[in-house]
């Protein structure tokens, strides 16, 4: 397959109706959390940046930075909280109950491959 082939077989996939994702973006908050989802993936990108400068290039660790990376990344939850109505709080203690229920008390990979799924989901779907 050459380039040209696999960009015209890949395109049949697009996702196209530009007028119903344009009528999603006007109703329920979508461009409130696509701004938080934006920033949150480009504040956590500038986070890993800082990191792959110091193990691979050989700079230090801009501690002050990671910390100024973490606030922004704050800044933009803070955004999808408010838009998705739950505080902090809230979330900080679902994912608490999350991990608990996955791990117990402690990390293991055979309980972070073996996962209950449903268990989790009904910890998250609780209402703050």
């Amino acid at each position: 397959m050459n380039s040209k082939d696999y960009i015209s077989n890949a395109i049949k996939t697009e996702s196209t109706d530009f007028q119903a994702m344009n009528q999603r973006l006007q109703n329920d908050g979508s461009k409130r959390l696509l701004h938080a989802g934006f920033g949150l993936s480009t504040e956590a990108g500038e986070f890993l940046d800082a990191l792959k400068k110091h193990i691979f290039y050989g700079k230090e660790l801009d501690r002050v930075n990671l910390r100024e990376e973490l606030g922004d990344l704050f800044w933009y939850m803070a955004i999808a909280c408010d838009e998705l109505d739950v505080p902090f709080e809230a979330l900080m203690q679902r994912n608490i109950e999350k991990l608990k229920a996955r791990y117990g008390e402690k990390f293991s990979e055979e309980k972070a491959e073996k996962r209950d799924l449903e268990t989790e989901r009904e910890i998250l779907e609780r209402k703050h």
